[in-house]
């Protein structure tokens, strides 16, 4: 089933196999962000969020570019919305979000882009394809969570020379950092974000969704209290397993091994 914003700037595919994927479309403005695109966004994954058909979502952008970051021919309109109001927050929604969220970038992803990537789970990047963080340059304050989380990522002194220059980050750079996982031809993007998306659907629904919620919780904390928080959540998960479940689990094990040992 398909949804669009009414003006078809923000795109949404949902395919029978359990993933949805979501297209900034606005090409011939670089796929720039206007506000009413910022929200029909954070309306996107939020409504993807609560759909239990969709499993994993992918976010890309249409034309030569992700996104470009703010339309600035707009920017006292965003700058000075309602920035509390989570809602309407795209990088909140796509925090919020429980599904795997699987960027696939092509062209550039400045500032907001950037930001909006940072938000995902796992990037896939097309060769050639560049990171900006134009803040500094243009007197910008971030506010999409790029002046903390990027440090994290690819290590603080990196991070100052990515932020305080605005010099780009290529795919095959931040590959090498680990910020970006795969680096693919262009014609290659959508495929390997979907081969990814299809072993993720694979798996365990619930613990998919489980998985990615002790990682990005834990990461915010030191190791310890991390180490404590997935215990704590592995005592809650098996407390309240009952015994058919259990033993489904078992059955289940058992199979993919007899499978594993008939291919020898």
């Amino acid at each position: 089933m398909d949804r669009s914003s009414p003006e078809n700037l923000i795109l949404v595919n949902r395919e029978p196999n359990g993933v949805a994927t979501v297209t900034i479309n606005r090409p011939g403005s670089l796929n720039s962000l206007t506000r009413a695109m910022m929200v029909d966004l954070a309306h996107a994954f939020k409504t993807l969020d609560h759909d239990d058909s969709v499993r994993v979502i992918i976010l890309t952008g249409s034309g030569r570019s992700f996104c470009s970051g703010v339309d600035l021919t707009a920017a006292e309109d965003v700058f000075k919305g309602d920035v509390k109001d989570a809602e309407t927050d795209t990088v909140v929604q796509m925090e919020r979000c429980r599904k795997p969220i699987i960027g696939a970038i092509r062209g550039f992803a400045v500032t907001a882009g950037f930001e909006i990537a940072l938000a995902c789970d796992i990037l896939v990047a097309a060769k050639g394809s560049k990171f900006m963080d134009t803040h500094a340059r243009f007197g910008i304050f971030p506010s999409w969570g790029l002046s903390q989380k990027l440090s994290r990522i690819i290590g603080v002194n990196k991070a100052h020379e990515v932020s305080l220059t605005a010099a780009p980050l290529t795919a095959e750079v931040a590959e090498r950092l680990g910020f970006v996982n795969h680096v693919v031809e262009e014609g290659e993007l959508l495929k390997k974000s979907r081969e990814i998306a299809d072993a993720i659907v694979k798996n365990n629904q619930d613990m998919v969704l489980r998985y990615k919620s002790v990682i990005n919780d834990g990461i915010k904390l030191d190791l310890g209290r991390a180490l404590s928080l997935e215990k704590e959540r592995a005592h809650e998960y098996y407390n309240g397993m009952t015994k058919e479940q259990f033993r489904k689990m078992q059955e289940f094990i058992a199979s993919r091994g007899s499978k594993k040992q008939s291919k020898l």
